[in-house]
Parts: C-alpha cells; structure tokens; sequence
C-alpha cells in the first residue's frame, strides 16, 4: 500500500469518527464543518428526514435533544476510493455498521442504562476538498431498534 493511500485512508477514519463524536456529543457546527457545501444527509429509514447538512443538523438537535446520552459506534468500516476528473483517489466510499445506545436523562442517580437502542448500517460518501476529506452524503439505513420496556430487537427495514 502506498503512503499516500494509507494517509488518505487514515484522514477519512478520522471525519467517520469526527462525525460520530458530534452526533454524540450535540456538536452541531462540528457536524455541519464535516460536510462539503453541497452535503446531504438521509436519516429516512430510522424515521428522520433528508437534506442538506444544516437542515439535518437542526433536525438531529431537535430530535436527539432528549438523550443525554449517546454512544455512537461505527464499526465494521469497508473503505473504497474512486475517482473524479481521471484523478485516482479523489472520492471514498465507506460502509460502516453502527450500533446507537440512547439514554434519557439520568435522575442523578448515577449512569442509566440505556433506554433505546438501534442499530444498522451507514454508506458515507467522502470528497477530497482544499480543507482535507468532507462528507458529501452519509445514508443510514437503520436494521434494528429496540425500545424502552421491550425485549428482542424489532426489525425496522
């Protein structure tokens, strides 16, 4: 493997991590900074909407804004770079299992478990841009959930 490609395969790691942390910690300009100007986002599976990056922003801080717990886990993670404009390496493609613990928030108690669960799969799509590697489009494409008082795990699509 060539240094460039291991550089480049490290740097697009680091804005799918970079993207979890803001999702988890409610970063939301974060969030927004990971995408190219024209970045969309498709949350429609795991019952959300599809726009660009600061509409889903102010979507996600609204809808997320009861948990004041997340751990968004991306795992799994499948890297493939193609090409734009006959220049090899100028796009990835990553495909990525995830599983989202969500607690609501705690009495002060200590930590709570988590009150729902969900899980599935993200197809990231990543374009290299003067600033570094930025989000073009991420889709999730949620499997499985599992609510509060409820055992097993519901599928959802």
């Amino acid at each position: 493997m060539e240094l460039a490609t291991l550089r480049d395969r490290l740097a697009v790691d680091d804005v799918i991590t970079g993207y979890a942390v803001a999702v988890d910690d409610g970063d939301w300009a974060a969030y927004r900074g990971l995408f190219t100007p024209d970045g969309r986002a498709d949350y429609r599976s795991a019952g959300g909407i599809e726009g660009d990056a600061g509409s889903v922003a102010a979507w996600l801080a609204e809808s997320l804004g009861a948990f004041a717990m997340r751990q968004h886990l991306i795992v799994n993670r499948r890297v493939r770079f193609g090409t734009l404009e006959q220049d090899t390496g100028d796009t990835a493609r990553v495909q990525a299992d995830y599983v989202n613990p969500m607690g609501f928030a705690a009495d002060g108690a200590g930590p709570a478990a988590p009150d729902l669960v969900c899980g599935g799969r993200y197809a990231f799509g990543l374009l290299r841009t003067g600033d570094g590697w930025r989000l073009s489009e991420v889709v999730i494409r949620e499997k499985w959930r599992r609510l509060p008082g409820r055992t097993g795990a519901a599928a959802t699509g």
